[in-house]
């Protein structure tokens, strides 16, 4: 009895369907890593909230600052360059959707053959022979070992790792934003108390002069004080200069080329968030690099699955139909009509290595992909660890800082009060004013520090992108 075409398809089909469920491609779990003990600090956080779910536009209260966030993420350019990967990647997604799909292709052809006197049929056709042809050739492949459903799922986590590798850059633009912001409010205090230094030391060279005119003091601290009008001239030089170029690293940051850029004052900045840091294994959905690691080890998954599955056999078919004539005038004639069906099962066999090879490099993409999501996940745990730290050691030293202001301040005023009074050396209150004005430099620095911390922490935890 013979089997009729249909059913010699249906067995085609059939046979490896019914292995499938052995070589079935694996699915991608999370691999069990160490989270408990990603933060180093003294209070072990219990709560699962974090002030990375805090939007930037409830962190940052200054009108001005959230006017230049808003700028940057709409015109920097590496936030534009990251939002063109992400669209890129989308396209990648369609493509692996469509991998289930048949394709079709068309053809039209004119072949026109002269056969040698010498050859097997030239005896016979001694003149060319023409033939024009019309078709269409629709084939599938049947996604038997989930090649293609791997495949998608890679476009997907491919996609993924764009878009969560976009949201890291405006996490990190947010927070470069802030720093900036903030650190120039601190140069522009600095300046402030610069400028208030040179005019005081001015004031002071017309006093030393008339104190040795009355006979006080000699020519040495009439040198020594114009030398301390001159320092502070340069620290003014210095703060102006470095002002101005980080204002032009800061237009940068807002896409636009260098500018004055409009600001407020250091002393009324302040952030009144809660700064909790939530379970450490939060970072695993609040930090974008963490994430974008993640789907990297995804996509190397589930492209495994695409090398493994290419070592089996891949079952296709393929129709094809259209017209053939070799006649001009009967080419979409009923009676040129032709079509041809193909089932094939092929099983690769030899073929210099290339499909062992791509299984190999798989795997050992794979092991990459792993260890770049633990080092990532250990790179966030030490930055969260680090602005922690930096933020209890930064408000120590402010109140530290602020005392020690208020002591050389008042030895500075003492100092000269006993100069004038004839009590004291001139090089007392040289180095009373000097350590007045580094103490009162050094505390503005803390000033930044602290917030410049609150900023850094914000952004190890992920804060930011939402």
């Amino acid at each position: 009895m013979k089997i009729k075409p249909s059913y010699k398809l249906f067995l085609l089909l059939a046979v490896p369907l019914l292995l499938q469920s052995c070589f079935v491609a694996k699915n991608y779990s999370r691999p069990e890593l160490e989270t408990e003990s990603l933060y180093r600090t003294d209070n072990l956080p219990q709560d699962s909230i974090s002030m990375a779910d805090v939007s930037w536009r409830d962190l940052f209260k200054d009108e001005q600052l959230a006017a230049y966030i808003e700028q940057g993420l709409e015109n920097n350019i590496d936030v534009r360059i990251a939002l063109q990967n992400v669209l890129a990647a989308e396209a990648y997604v369609k493509q692996g959707k469509a991998g289930y799909y048949p394709t079709l292709s068309g053809t039209t052809s004119f072949t026109r053959t002269k056969n040698s006197e010498n050859s097997q049929f030239g005896s016979f056709f001694t003149r060319p022979l023409e033939q024009y042809e019309l078709s269409g050739t629709l084939s599938w492949e049947a996604d038997v070992w989930g090649k293609i459903r791997s495949n998608k799922r890679a476009a997907g986590a491919s996609y993924l790792q764009s878009v969560s590798a976009h949201q890291a850059v405006k996490t990190n633009l947010i927070a470069g934003i802030a720093t900036t912001y903030f650190q120039l409010m601190a140069l522009d205090k600095q300046l402030e108390v610069a400028k208030q230094t040179l005019d005081a030391r001015k004031k002071s060279l017309e006093t030393t002069m008339a104190l040795k005119d009355a006979g006080q003091v000699t020519e040495v601290a009439v040198k020594q004080t114009k030398a301390q009008v001159h320092t502070t001239e340069i620290i003014v030089i210095d703060l102006e200069n470095n002002i101005k170029l980080l204002e032009n690293a800061f237009s940068i940051l807002l896409g636009e080329g260098p500018q004055k850029i409009e600001r407020g004052n250091l002393d009324n900045q302040s952030i009144d968030t809660d700064l909790s840091t939530g379970v450490p294994y939060l970072l695993l959905a609040n930090r974008p690099d963490v994430m974008q690691a993640e789907y990297g080890l995804i996509n190397a998954f589930e492209l495994t699955n695409v090398a493994k599955s290419s070592l089996y056999p891949s079952l296709s078919l393929s129709a094809t139909g259209g017209f053939q004539s070799l006649e001009f005038d009967n080419w979409l004639d009923a009676s040129s009509l032709f079509s041809n069906l193909v089932g094939s099962l092929t099983q690769p066999i030899f073929n210099g290595r290339k499909l062992r090879t791509q299984m190999e490099v798989a795997k050992a993409q794979q092991e990459q992909a792993l260890l770049a999501y633990k080092q990532a996940l250990l790179t966030a745990g030490r930055e969260v660890s680090d602005a922690l730290y930096t933020y209890n050691a930064e408000s120590q030293k402010l109140d530290a800082r602020a005392k020690e202001l208020e002591a050389y301040a008042t030895a500075e005023t003492y100092s000269e009060e006993l100069l004038n009074n004839g009590l004291a050396n001139y090089l007392e209150v040289l180095t009373a004013r000097q350590n007045a004005l580094n103490s009162e430099l050094n505390y503005v620095d803390s000033q930044y520090a602290q917030l410049s911390a609150i900023v850094e922490l914000y952004r190890a935890l992920g804060g930011g992108w939402k």
